[in-house]
């Protein structure tokens, strides 16, 4: 192991560091160690010590939730690499059919519209 990997692999930082780097909370960082998603060293009186590939790792898991996928689907992405590229490749195909920002002022025009009372016809009551 090259001495940058091996810096890397040590565990340096105490749970509260890690939040502090990654803006999880320290519940939130537990529920990943309970999932499988990260396995912190511990010391001789049972504190968790995280390397910076942990926090990297956690990192990645956020970007992943934010981008929408489950815990169990980042799960098999960690712990399946064969089903790792199909849900990446279903997570962009996904991407690329969102909404433009047209589609979400057509969409909040419409709503606007309707919640207003703006789109009864001619005699017809407000919908409330």
């Amino acid at each position: 192991m090259k001495e940058k990997e091996l810096r890397r692999s040590m565990a340096v930082f105490p749970i509260g560091t890690v939040t502090k780097l990654t803006d999880l909370t320290a519940r939130q960082i537990r529920y990943y160690e309970d999932q499988e998603l990260i396995s912190p060293d511990r010391t001789t009186t049972n504190r968790r010590m995280y390397s910076l590939n942990d926090v990297d790792r956690l990192l990645e898991i956020k970007d992943y939730l934010t981008e929408g996928l489950s815990i169990k689907a980042i799960h098999k992405i960690y712990h399946n690499p064969e089903q790792a590229d199909e849900i990446k490749q279903a997570l962009a195909k996904e991407q690329m059919t969102s909404l433009t920002e047209e589609d979400v002022r057509r969409i909040l025009y419409n709503e606007f519209l309707t919640a207003g009372g703006f789109d009864r016809g001619p005699g017809e009551e407000p919908r409330f």
